[in-house]
């Protein structure tokens, strides 16, 4: 809102699924509606996160672009030899918490054990389920064959996945898990495109049927061969290239004074347009207000550098790099 007050272009890139049913989601789709009125282009992860980003602030559906997330294939790697089929790990790795089906693992760990005594299970994560999660194994005394790591920093990832084969992921929503890409990339079974997919209903029974699943396709698996196709698929050089396209469009938008932009915050709706439209002005005030106290004169501003200066031999004075 401040940003297009002062004329900058502005670029939303949204991460997360929200519903559309409860008090807490009404209120902050409303709020999202009035802060999303006038940017200039949408990024969103998934076509599920574009789908639910246009319905929950009404922007149009071509401004809104997909871009998904990537992963560091240089970091998560498959382990150099393949692991013994004679133990099955599963690994899960994800806060545990209800939306991400914390309590879908209570009912599934067990039965799974109970059907395959040569599986194990590593999970990593904390959260308030983490008790339920404990007292499970506890309960069907399967200490031996449920590891409870804790919190697990990023840079430890890796060395926990590339100790099981599948990659059991609950979430009940998901707007786009890099946590997939990345047990993906390290050669797990898991859920992603159709020759790495075993997909299930968020329901104790599919999971469990769906695991076997997955078991009996391991002995066609090949990590090295999952890790080339996710180093293909997603890379952070391609998410780069496309974001810049978004930006170079919203770069390109044209520059609208204050009274072209209200008639978009009228629309979202009779009373809280008028609302929203009192906001902007008000805001619009208080920026002049801030410049006329400190001038843009006396802020310094950041120069601009050619990319093609440090070919040329030219030096581009940096303030900050010098002082440092």
């Amino acid at each position: 809102m401040h940003a297009r007050t002062m004329g900058y272009k502005v670029v939303f890139t949204d991460h997360s699924l929200y519903g559309f049913a409860d008090v807490g989601s009404i209120h902050m789709n409303k709020v999202l509606q009035f802060t999303l009125a006038d940017v200039s282009q949408a990024i969103c992860v998934s076509h599920t996160s574009k789908e639910n980003t246009v319905l929950r602030s009404g922007l149009p559906p071509e401004r809104v672009f997909v871009i998904p997330n990537a992963v560091d294939t240089a970091m998560f790697k498959p382990p150099p030899e393949r692991l013994s089929s004679d133990e099955i790990v599963i690994v899960v790795i994800s806060r545990l918490v209800y939306r991400k089906g914390a309590d879908l693992l209570v009912e599934v760990i067990p039965e799974v054990c109970r059907l395959h005594p040569n599986v194990r299970f590593i999970i990593g994560g904390d959260g308030p389920k983490r008790v339920r999660l404990e007292e499970m194994r506890e309960k069907h005394s399967l200490q031996d064959r449920v590891d409870m790591l804790g919190a697990v920093p990023h840079a430890k990832v890796q060395s926990v996945l590339v100790t099981g084969q599948i990659f059991l992921n609950s979430s009940l929503t998901e707007a786009f898990c890099i946590a997939i890409l990345e047990a993906a990339s390290c050669g797990l079974l898991t859920v992603l495109p159709d020759d790495m997919i075993v997909l299930a209903e968020p329901d104790p029974t599919d999971m469990v049927m769906a695991i076997t699943k997955a078991i009996d396709l391991l002995p066609q698996i090949d990590p090295q061969a999952m890790h080339n196709q996710m180093k293909r698929l997603y890379s952070w050089h391609d998410v780069a290239k496309r974001t810049e396209i978004v930006y170079d469009r919203a770069f390109r938008c044209s520059n609208q004074n204050l009274l072209e932009r209200l008639p978009r915050y009228l629309s979202c709706g009779a009373w809280a347009g008028k609302l929203f439209c009192m906001v902007m002005i008000i805001n619009f005030l208080f920026w002049h207000l801030l410049q006329l106290w400190q001038p843009d004169k006396d802020i310094e501003v950041v120069p601009d550098i050619d990319p093609t200066s440090s070919q040329s031999g030219e030096h581009i004075y940096s303030p900050c790099a010098n002082d440092s």
